[in-house]
């Protein structure tokens, strides 16, 4: 970059800088830059740190859709692939240099409330991320994709009583 020489010419010439965004597999995003040293932070941390503050929430089954967990599962039980970044299934995050926005996707308990739940999963995530990483969250996104019946948890399929005949 060159620096102009002249009064005029400083007024005239502009700059912007764009700041790039990063989803989960790009590299590290300035979190803080001082003179003593830099801090940068993984989105795979910001996503971590989502997932575990989404699960603290009472009336949260799960993260993710049947499919992810589904995959998800199935990559636990391969040697190594329950390890890395992409295992947090349910959780996507776009980190930039000093903001953050994060997106859901829960499996809630039946019977709870899911406008009260989104709102509390909300709060938390955002107190998590915003205390232990310094950026700001600008939002955080909550599909609800499934609710989780405790009836299945038995294995067992749920009863269903037999349709009456509509024809004789």
């Amino acid at each position: 970059m060159t620096t102009p020489t002249s009064a005029s010419a400083s007024s005239a010439s502009t700059s912007t800088v764009t700041t790039p965004t990063a989803t989960l597999g790009a590299p590290a995003r300035l979190a803080d830059d001082t003179a003593q040293g830099r801090t940068t932070i993984a989105a795979s941390v910001v996503q971590k740190i989502a997932g575990i503050a989404a699960r603290e929430i009472s009336g949260v089954f799960a993260l993710g859709g049947g499919m992810s967990r589904a995959f998800g599962a199935i990559r636990e039980r391969i040697p190594g692939g329950g390890v890395g970044s992409s295992n947090i299934a349910g959780v996507q995050v776009e980190v930039g240099e000093k903001q953050t926005a994060i997106d859901l996707d829960l499996v809630v308990e039946y019977g709870a409330s899911i406008v009260d739940l989104a709102r509390a999963v909300r709060r938390n995530v955002i107190t998590a991320v915003e205390r232990m990483t310094g950026l700001e969250v600008i939002e955080v996104n909550i599909a609800v994709n499934d609710i989780h019946l405790p009836e299945a948890d038995d294995g067992s399929e749920i009863p269903v009583a037999p349709a009456p005949a509509r024809v004789e």
